[in-house]
């Protein structure tokens, strides 16, 4: 399920909130009381951007996991580019992940040269027993290479993305013997340590590129 809205009426807030979570091809459905933690209001009309203003921006949390590249990476004190956009995901996800890192790939591709200087792409995986450092770098090449892959302990990437508002919910086992990992599929922009806008997959490309240029301010 995808949600793309460019400004979002209260009446549409459960369904919003409700397709944070992805499926990723067979995952179960989001339970009523939202165990992600995602929060969402109308925003205000003169909103500067097309994708989700949260009513109250989430804060980078200081945690420390392992880049693709072998070294240890502390979300706060090793995130030093003006913006960050932070996706959860897994490199067997069939369906979503691939969506939402080609639109993140375009969108990247299409931000004006000191712009896209100033921006982060931080894909984190929410299947680390099958995501090593190496398979991490390989699949992100195939989007960008500048993208960087963070894995790590389950349990700290699990509170990492509850404090982004992002619901991992764990294996669903399939009758080939692999397993699919629930997830919520939404990128959160990140301005310093704050971030105060997020992308449902399916967000227009073009409107994601107008807002990383507000986070760059």
């Amino acid at each position: 399920m995808t949600w793309s809205p460019r400004r979002l009426g209260v009446t549409a807030l459960s369904l919003a909130a409700a397709a944070l979570l992805t499926a990723c091809s067979g995952a179960e459905p989001p339970v009523p009381d939202n165990p992600g933690g995602v929060l969402i209001s109308a925003p205000p009309q003169d909103s500067p951007y097309h994708g989700v203003e949260l009513p109250q921006p989430y804060r980078m949390p200081d945690i420390t996991l392992t880049a693709d590249n072998g070294q240890p990476f502390n979300l706060v004190s090793d995130t030093a580019y003006p913006v960050t956009l932070v996706f959860y995901g897994y490199s067997n996800c069939p369906d979503v992940c691939p969506l939402v890192l080609s639109e993140l790939a375009a969108a990247y591709l299409q931000l004006p040269g000191s712009v896209r200087a100033r921006t982060q792409v931080l894909f984190v995986t929410t299947d680390p027993a099958r995501d090593t450092e190496d398979v991490l770098r390989d699949y992100l090449a195939r989007y960008n290479p500048s993208f960087l892959g963070l894995t790590g302990g389950l349990a700290s990437i699990k509170r990492a993305a509850g404090d982004m508002g992002v619901p991992i919910q764990g294996i669903k086992r399939l009758p080939s013997g692999g397993y699919d990992v629930g997830h919520g599929a939404q990128v959160i922009g990140f301005r310093g340590n704050r971030a105060p806008v997020i992308w449902t997959a399916g967000t227009p490309v073009p409107d994601m590129v107008a807002d990383i240029e507000v986070l760059a301010g």
